[in-house]
């Protein structure tokens, strides 16, 4: 059975602990840390076999598990990634945004291969990533559209600059085109989704996003449109939020367990 460490205790982090605390997945989560000792201390509250809170990082890093699951930030990514391999763990990343900055791309790559480690990047709150993955080398075109509703956008480094207030929209408005590597650096708690779409299929510059605002809705929508040599196919899902975190889709948790049980001893392979 597995050893799990766990970097972020927020809504993400907490799931995906009490998914392992109830058995749905073959591991045991014995060291957990979060920035805030309150959230840690929340978390164990909850479970059942009481994992170690660690006081910092390093000390997770260097804790006797098989794997640490980082659903922190993605300042946890590039921050702690490399101690983290360095002490030979496996890692998955939630926060994959992160990993659009080329440095830490790369220090990602080399510490698997020097150190001989995984890191794995669950699918997250999109379908169709094993699509992309197998026709990327003929893909000519993606396109991501997202829609939320502005409570769920509030408080992304894109308003500091933008003269659009969330607060003021009343009618579903476009707030942001662009590339995907812009949308992650504006929207780091947003859109992971275009981070994912991006390493699976063309880059991060030559794919688009497109960020809708809509006060009317209460799901978190994304909207995929892939073209090129091999046809083109468009995938659409209609998420509902975390209920303990609004810019969170339920679907990205469900995604991180179903990987995380993988990982931890799942017989049956099913998708690319």
């Amino acid at each position: 059975m597995k050893r799990v460490g766990l970097l972020g205790c927020g809504a993400i982090g907490s799931e995906i602990a009490l998914a392992i605390d109830s058995g749905k997945i073959s591991a045991k989560l014995t060291h957990i840390y979060d920035f805030s000792k309150e959230n840690s201390k929340n978390l164990v509250d909850k479970l059942q076999n009481k994992p170690i809170i660690t006081e910092n990082v390093g000390l997770l890093a260097a804790s006797p598990v098989d794997m640490i699951i980082e659903a922190a930030s993605q300042d946890a990514v590039r921050d702690d990634i490399l101690s983290i391999l360095q002490n030979r763990k496996d890692v998955m990343i939630m926060s994959v945004g992160a990993l659009l900055d080329e440095s830490i791309f790369d220090i990602v790559i080399d510490g698997c291969r020097d150190f001989n480690k995984r890191v794995y990047l669950p699918s997250g709150a999109i379908i169709g990533l094993d699509g992309i993955r197998a026709v990327k080398d003929e893909l000519e075109l993606v396109t991501l559209v997202t829609t939320k509703n502005p409570k769920a956008l509030k408080g992304a480094k894109f308003f500091e600059t933008s003269n659009i207030d969330p607060d003021k929209i009343t009618q579903s408005t476009v707030i942001y085109e662009g590339s995907a590597q812009e949308a992650v650096r504006l929207f780091p708690a947003n859109i992971n989704v275009a981070a994912l779409l991006s390493l699976a299929g063309i880059g991060s510059e030559k794919t688009r996003v497109k960020i809708v605002a809509d006060p009317h809705t209460d799901k978190n929508t994304h909207e995929i449109q892939a073209e090129g040599t091999f046809g083109k196919f468009s995938v659409k899902v209609e998420n509902v939020p975390s209920p303990s975190n609004p810019k969170t889709s339920r679907l990205a948790t469900l995604a991180a367990i179903e990987c995380l049980r993988k990982i931890c001893g799942t017989s049956l392979n099913i998708g690319t």
